[in-house]
């Protein structure tokens, strides 16, 4: 019987791998604070942007430290600025979101559900934006500088594509601003 060779080269085989398996160095142990850290960095500064290199936008709290606003956010739509720096800024916006909730990913949902969650209907109930922003529409939603609702498209957990309808107010055409990190 030719076979019982091979079924004992089979078996050794089998062990030896198992015992690799078993005494091979094992990868060092993730510390929970390089898990805590989040591995997206913010997109480099374009050419284009007007907005100054030193005005990264952060978090700022203000008094007791329970409610905080996205540091920046006031530039949303001012003049002098353009609809790149507009969507730019909520680009940090979001980068600042999953910096302070790295579990959870961007906000979901529609325009209305994820200026919510920005400005304060979260498990924190931290916002990042006020409710007094001139941004926000009579029905919670986020606009752009010609009125018309931002368009968040998400792309995966953690980058989401940013849209503006441009001058002409209607989604998918030649004149949109899109971001995608």
């Amino acid at each position: 019987m030719k076979t019982r060779p091979l079924l004992w080269c089979l078996a050794i085989g089998c062990l030896a791998l198992g015992l690799w398996f078993l005494l091979r160095p094992s990868p060092p142990p993730a510390s929970a604070e390089r898990l805590a850290q989040p591995t997206r960095t913010p997109p480099p500064v374009s050419p284009t942007a007007t907005l100054p290199p030193d005005s990264v936008p952060r978090l700022a709290t203000s008094g007791g430290g329970d409610d905080a606003t996205f540091e920046g956010i006031e530039k949303l739509n001012a003049r002098g600025l353009t609809v790149q720096d507009d969507l730019r800024l909520l680009n940090d916006l979001f980068f600042s979101w999953q910096t302070t909730y790295p579990k959870e990913g961007n906000p979901v949902g529609s325009n209305q559900e994820i200026t919510a969650a920005f400005t304060g209907a979260n498990l924190h109930h931290l916002a990042l934006i006020p409710r007094s922003h001139p941004a926000l529409s009579a029905n919670g939603e986020l606009l752009d500088r010609w009125g018309t609702p931002f368009f968040f498209h998400q792309l995966s957990r953690s980058r989401m594509e940013l849209r503006s309808a441009g001058p002409d107010r209607k989604l998918y055409t030649e004149d949109d601003a899109v971001y995608t990190p």
